[in-house]
């Protein structure tokens, strides 16, 4: 063989080893290529993963929370339940009172006016002490109970009140000026109750006295003997003396 063609072979067999190598060398490549995209997929695959995962605690912890708030919205609701209930015992307590009330109103307003009547006819058939002042606490009685602005319950107490004023006289000692009727005269005098048990009057000038006899209706005058006594009886309820034992013209109790 001439050396040309032993160089020639040399070079082809140089060739084709070359292309061998270039040959096995792409697979090789395009394997690490794909295993490369294959790691950028998984990575991604992990992100996503995790992303998810992550999702899927928040959701977790929303979802606790949730049933949280409903377990405390129910408890929360029940309790408001229970208010409600005991709110409409109360009502329905309350309503019953109302219709007690509107009953009460319809038995003791007939019970006023009566007791209103029993009143006036007590004070007159009465010793006079201070007629004047009860008979005009009986007439602003009687306006009040035609008077829409005032409740029942206020008409309820002046009636009482008005009873309680006519027991306190019945332990009064007191002095104040008025006037009588003095066989047709009238005269200015000055008068002393002890309690209901005597009413005495005394002239200004201190000269005469009298003493009012229920049961006739009229003013008895006195003899001198009392007059003394009867002018300490005024100066005593004025606090102008002390008090001390004086003589008074006082009917005995009737025997039964």
């Amino acid at each position: 063989m001439s050396k040309r063609t032993l160089i020639a072979t040399t070079v082809i067999g140089a060739f084709a080893l070359g292309n061998s190598a270039v040959v096995s060398a792409d697979p090789l490549n395009a394997l690490h290529k794909e295993e490369a995209k294959i790691h950028v997929a998984a990575k991604k695959s992990q992100e996503k993963i995790n992303s998810l995962f992550e999702q899927s605690q928040e959701l977790l912890v929303e979802y606790r929370a949730v049933v949280d708030e409903t377990e405390n919205l129910k408890v929360y609701n029940d309790y408001v339940a229970s208010l409600v209930a005991d709110q409409q015992r109360n009502i329905d307590s309350l309503q019953r009172q109302i219709d007690s009330i509107e009953e009460t109103k319809q038995n003791i307003v007939p019970l006023m006016f009566r007791m209103i009547d029993s009143l006036e006819q007590f004070v007159k058939l009465d010793v006079p002490i201070n007629l004047e002042e009860r008979l005009a606490r009986v007439e602003r009685l009687r306006a009040v109970m035609s008077n829409s602005n005032v409740t029942v319950s206020e008409q309820f107490r002046q009636v009482i009140e008005a009873y309680q004023i006519e027991n306190e006289y019945g332990a009064r000692i007191q002095a104040y000026q008025g006037e009588i009727d003095s066989n047709g005269t009238t005269v200015t005098v000055d008068f002393f109750n002890l309690g209901r048990t005597a009413l005495l009057a005394l002239s200004l000038d201190q000269k005469n006295a009298w003493v009012w006899d229920n049961e006739s209706r009229t003013w008895e005058q006195l003899g001198d003997e009392y007059l003394g006594s009867v002018i300490n009886a005024v100066r005593m309820a004025r606090n102008l003396v002390p008090a001390d034992l004086i003589k008074l013209p006082i009917k005995a109790a009737a025997a039964e």
